[in-house]
């Protein structure tokens, strides 16, 4: 007997799944959507999850990287789209499965879960599931965790990014998201073409900004449009004024 997350924006699809495993006497958790597996991954511990690609808020990759290689069970993604195989065996998926799957082939699946070593890894390191930011584009959105909670941020909707020791905070619509991961890493991940860093503590969004000021006679500060002032430092002026007048 295994204890399994499945996940699967279509309840149909988890339907079929269900139909084959429970019989097995298998233990089932059934979710719906990304943001309810990662809550599931953090409530409860699991042999495999059946993980789809595709899905409305973030996608099975997503799902991976955010709960990070040493807390992941043993994936199988179960997709409709062959497309994904490689990526998916990149990041060590036990298996990848098309829909719609047969009982055989799901069967030979968990079979492979089982035959695992103990201690074995499931994945490899988190930085192996992103590929280059040249390769996947820019990121379009940031999974902030808080307790069983997951924030979903828009890219466009952030107004800037702080440092704060271990942590960044993403700041949006006057909200502060936490998020234990160093500064250079999100500005790695943000497009370069619309976020700029103005001082080593604090990326800006080019939209969000009104004016730059004068601070002192060595010094500068931009003012957001919604009256916030963040520092500027003489290297992150050249690096702005760069990208405006290339704008």
């Amino acid at each position: 007997m295994t204890n399994i997350l499945l996940v699967d924006d279509r309840p149909e699809n988890l339907l079929a799944l269900e139909a084959i495993l429970e019989p097995l006497g298998h233990q089932l958790v059934s979710v719906t959507s990304a943001t309810d597996a990662l809550k599931a991954l953090l409530r409860d511990s699991f042999a495999c999850i059946l993980l789809d690609v595709q899905m409305p808020e973030l996608d099975g990759f997503e799902v991976v990287r955010e709960r990070g290689a040493a807390r992941m069970p043993y994936v199988i993604f179960v997709t409709a789209y062959d497309e994904f195989a490689v990526r998916a065996f990149a990041v060590h998926a036990v298996d990848y499965l098309l829909k719609p799957v047969s009982a055989e082939r799901l069967a030979e699946a968990i079979a492979r879960v089982r035959l695992r070593a103990p201690g074995q890894p499931a994945t490899p390191p988190v930085s192996a599931l992103r590929p280059p930011v040249s390769e996947r584009g820019p990121a379009e959105r940031i999974l902030v965790r808080d307790g069983t909670r997951v924030h979903v941020i828009d890219v466009d909707a952030l107004d800037y990014v702080q440092a704060r020791d271990d942590y960044v905070g993403f700041h949006s619509g006057g909200q502060e998201y936490l998020k234990e991961q160093p500064l250079a890493e999100v500005e790695a991940e943000l497009d370069p073409r619309a976020f700029v860093r103005i001082h080593r503590s604090f990326i800006v969004n080019l939209t969000r900004i009104a004016r730059v000021e004068p601070l002192t006679r060595d010094s500068r500060v931009v003012i957001l449009k919604d009256g916030r002032r963040l520092p500027v430092s003489r290297s992150g002026y050249q690096r702005l004024t760069a990208l405006l007048d290339g704008a």
